[in-house]
């Protein structure tokens, strides 16, 4: 645990101001007590926090294993902070053992799991009574463009504070971090309100429950979802809640209950693991797989052989949406299990499918992850592993497939974003205008790219401002922005796909240096004066042979395309005018 800097500047600072007669005078101000104050507690902070950083300080008494881990304590300092260890030391005091008592952190916390990284956290705050910023590498996620205001890792870190200082009774801290939970149930998506839900029903946070009972009632999770993750009672009081709701009918058109009723006896077989009872119930069922949404339950819950089981059967279609716009494999990237995105790979399912707000199942899986899990490849813990390869096989598969289903022509170097990949597209069809204007323009014209927005981002930050406004429409929604930008992804991914199929020389060279020059944005760079002019004198060679390649290429692609309209005319004598035509028109 690294050492606080802080106070000790602080100390230094007040000293001497107080060593100039100020506290040797009869007539001491108020100001210069709170001051003497003050640093005192600083000066105490500190020193009790080297007794947790400072290995030469260890005059520990007892252990606490967290994880495997043993984390050396004071228990005097811990019975005078809690009530819970205060309780705990009182019954073992009689016994005289030479050796440091050891306690299990899993033993004290009956409903959750605290990790080794949240205990030192709640710690460090027992010892110097400061709460320090977060560590980033557990409570963040990998995803480059996240504010990280409300991803998983954020809130799992709190919800594991909330945890240990509800139950091992610090109350003042219990309340510091259950005002951080409210602030994060209405921003996060519902699925990440679920833990929050939980933490608050298991230590008894009445107002919190009540919020994030109200926030997943307004939501459109999915009943039997909600049944599988939350308690029975808290699960009932959402229904009712629901039921009230005078927009539930218009959200969530009426199903009968006989339908439901089917669905659930699907659903339960799937808990059971029962593969030979699921296939029955849908043969003599009128309900499909899909309409159960059986793969997305099977994928989220069951056991990983259970889930190659029900994909062998080959009654559901992997790339079939919910009502919430999620696809099986984006529930396979929530859950991180890599042999089900594996199995799901296999059976044709689309990596590069977006929910309804524009994710896909590498962006879901890397905002799930943090950066201690996605760094560290041969972990102790199983989910450190598994987080890294999910990621590596999403990845993976784009780049070995990146037409499929009307991929993005991904660089293995670009951030998986929405935005990210538009840069990307427009960057690559402006590559294409440059050098080859007529083939471009046959393919943007089939993808309709005119019907569509440019989409250019928004400027990089400068003097410490965060872009430009005038270019941001403060009028449009998030959701239309999305849709607005999906659009034109889908406009810039027909005419590359276009452009594969009808001109796949120049297309490579197009692969080979957007994948080069991603980072070193050479169209804007090569005519500019920056860097040393042995780096300038690079770009430019480095230009000239872009558009060797790209010559050669499109002399390949006009041969081609030559021969093909010769071998046309060979066989019909009305195309001569045709084959004229297309030779002027290409010279």
């Amino acid at each position: 645990m690294a050492t606080l800097t802080e106070p000790s500047s602080s100390i230094s600072f007040t000293s001497s101001h107080l060593s100039n007669g100020s506290i040797g005078s009869n007539n001491i101000s108020s100001n210069s007590a709170s001051n003497l104050e003050v640093v005192s507690l600083s000066k105490l902070s500190s020193n009790l926090e080297q007794l947790l950083s400072n290995p030469d300080c260890d005059y520990s008494d007892a252990e606490i294993i967290v994880g495997g881990v043993s984390v050396s304590v004071h228990r005097c300092i811990l019975a005078a902070r809690s009530k819970f260890f205060q309780e705990l030391f009182k019954k073992e005091k009689k016994n005289s053992k030479t050796e440091k008592p050891k306690y299990h952190l899993k033993d004290m916390l009956p409903y959750g799991v605290v990790a080794y990284e949240a205990f030192c956290y709640f710690l460090s705050y027992i010892y110097t009574g400061r709460l320090k910023p977060f560590p980033s590498d557990v409570s963040t996620c990998v995803d480059s463009v996240c504010a990280h205001d409300s991803c998983r890792p954020a809130i799992d870190f709190v919800v594991e504070l909330m945890y240990a200082s509800s139950v091992l009774q610090v109350p003042e801290l219990a309340s510091s971090f259950q005002r951080r939970l409210c602030n994060f149930v209405e921003k996060s998506l519902v699925e990440n309100v679920i833990p929050i839900l939980l933490v608050a029903f298991n230590c008894k946070l009445t107002e919190l429950l009540d919020q994030c009972i109200e926030r997943v009632a307004r939501s459109d999770l999915d009943k039997f979802c909600i049944e599988k993750e939350v308690p029975f009672e808290v699960a009932e009081k959402i229904k009712q809640l629901r039921l009230k709701s005078p927009q539930d009918e218009e959200n969530n058109p009426k199903v009968s209950d006989k339908f439901l009723e089917r669905i659930g006896k699907i659903l339960r077989a799937l808990d059971s693991d029962d593969v030979e009872l699921v296939k029955l119930l849908l043969t003599e069922s009128d309900i499909t797989l899909d309409e159960a949404n059986g793969l997305h339950y099977s994928v989220a819950y069951s056991d990983p052989k259970v889930v190659t089981e029900i994909l062998a059967l080959d009654m559901g279609d992997v790339n079939f949406r919910n009502s919430r716009g999620y696809t099986v494999l984006h529930f396979a990237a929530m859950r991180k299990e890599p042999s089900i995105i594996v199995s799901l790979i296999g059976k044709g399912a689309n990596v590069s499918d977006f929910t309804c707000d524009g994710r896909s199942a590498v962006n879901i899986c890397r905002r799930l992850t943090t950066p201690k899990d996605y760094q560290t490849r041969t972990g102790k813990g199983p989910e450190s592993s598994k987080s890294r390869i999910c990621i590596d096989l999403l990845e993976r598969e784009i780049r070995r497939n990146p037409m499929v289903a009307d991929t993005p022509m991904c660089s293995p170097y670009m951030p998986e974003d929405l935005q990210m990949r538009l840069l990307y597209l427009e960057k690559r069809v402006g590559l294409a205008q440059l050098f080859f204007p007529t083939e471009a323009k046959v393919a943007m014209d089939i993808a309709n790219v005119e019907g569509t927005s440019e989409f250019t981002g928004l400027p990089p930050p400068s003097n410490g401002l965060t872009g430009n406004l005038s270019e941001v429409d403060l009028n449009e929604t998030p959701h239309m922005q999305t849709k607005r930008l999906l659009t034109r992804m889908e406009a810039l991914m027909e005419t590359v796909k276009t452009g594969r199929r009808y001109f796949p020389c120049c297309s490579e060279v197009l692969d080979k240096y957007m994948d080069e020059y991603i980072d070193a944005d050479i169209l804007d760079d090569v005519h500019s004066e920056k860097g040393s002019p042995q780096e300038r004198k690079l770009k430019r060679m480095r230009y000239r042979e872009l558009k060797d390649d790209v010559q050669k290429a499109y002399s390949k692609d006009k041969e081609s395309k030559i021969a093909r309209s010769c071998l046309s005319a060979s066989s019909s004598p009305s195309s001569s005018s045709s084959l004229r035509e297309g030779l002027k028109n290409t010279t």
